[in-house]
């Protein structure tokens, strides 16, 4: 009974204040099955299930590669690759985030040094890594990157560290803090604005200016829901001009569509990632694609299907939208 009503507590904590919920046997089925991924997820970080996938990101201006950003897939042997919907939210409950987070930038810098030893073309390609919000709040982050930077090797304006805007405006004056820190050792630090939390609070864009950041990234639910001369569509377009007042760089993240391409190049957004550019790409297809690009005027096109079969196309192309996948 004190198992059951613990449950039900937890439940009742989780769905907001001055709410109560009542036992039933789905609630348990349900705390089981959290409690054995939570299992499944701690084995999987011990023994390397998680692995990264890198999608490009994409300068709108000249349609070149400057940097990839990474993203994590569990590789779960029953199940096969788990989508980071499922098991994000309890990492992050868990605290799993941060053994897992430490894992995901280790790797990333690891793949883009390997990347740009091949080379000097690439020296000045950059790896952005997102931080969890329990990572953000660890005193020891900044030692941890600076640890991670020296055993791979990476020079540090080659890695980009992305922060929510709602995990910097929990705390602002530590969070500032810490991204001063941050950057001091040189790596370049991407603020993520997003539909869901923008503006909330006592955050509000007059605010950016206190950060410390060289980039803003528009999250995929401002640019999904872009029609030109609507609302979203004007409030894309202020971040653009704020940013730029700011001397800051943008990226623009979730482009699916040739006419959101096209509407973020006409406000002068300076970067954009998503499935109408690159889907995201194992460490080889990635490799495979900046093999491609060195030297040639070749566009590798992927499969929409989902695997990494790539065919060459060589054409003349001033937007990358005109290619035909």
């Amino acid at each position: 009974m004190l198992r059951d009503a613990d449950i039900a507590m937890y439940r009742a904590k989780a769905a907001g204040k001055a709410c109560y919920q009542t036992f039933d046997r789905t609630m348990h089925e349900q705390a089981n099955s959290r409690l054995q991924m939570e299992i499944e997820m701690r084995r999987g970080i011990e023994s390397g299930e998680f692995i990264v996938y890198y999608q490009p990101i994409v300068n709108l201006e000249t349609d070149r590669i400057i940097g990839f950003e990474s993203l994590v897939r569990w590789n779960h042997p029953e199940r096969g690759v788990v989508s980071p919907v499922e098991f994000i939210p309890l990492a992050e409950e868990t605290g799993l985030i941060v053994p897992l987070g430490l894992r995901i930038l280790r790797e990333s810098c690891r793949q883009m040094r390997e990347w740009q030893s091949l080379t000097s073309s690439l020296s000045e390609l950059t790896i952005s890594v997102n931080l969890s919000c329990k990572q953000f709040s660890q005193p020891d982050l900044v030692e941890q990157v600076a640890g991670v930077l020296a055993k791979t090797n990476l020079d540090p304006r080659c890695l980009k560290l992305e922060i929510t805007e709602s995990h910097v405006m929990e705390n602002s004056q530590a969070a500032v803090a810490m991204m001063n820190r941050l950057v001091s050792l040189g790596v370049e630090l991407s603020v993520e604005l997003s539909l869901d939390d923008f503006g909330t609070g006592y955050s509000s864009m007059s605010y950016l200016h206190r950060l410390p950041a060289n980039f803003l990234k528009i999250d995929r639910s401002f640019v999904s829901r872009m029609i030109e001369n609507d609302e979203n569509y004007n409030i894309v377009h202020t971040i653009i001009r704020l940013a730029q007042n700011l001397k800051m760089k943008v990226i623009a993240e979730g482009i699916e569509t040739a006419e959101q391409l096209s509407q973020l190049k006409k406000l002068g957004c300076d970067c954009g990632q998503g499935y109408l550019l690159s889907k995201p790409l194992t460490a080889e297809a990635a490799g495979a694609l900046l093999d491609s690009r060195e030297g040639s005027p070749y566009w590798q096109a992927f499969n929409p299907a989902g695997n990494n079969a790539v065919t060459k196309c060589k054409v003349e192309v001033s937007y990358i939208s005109d290619l035909n996948p």
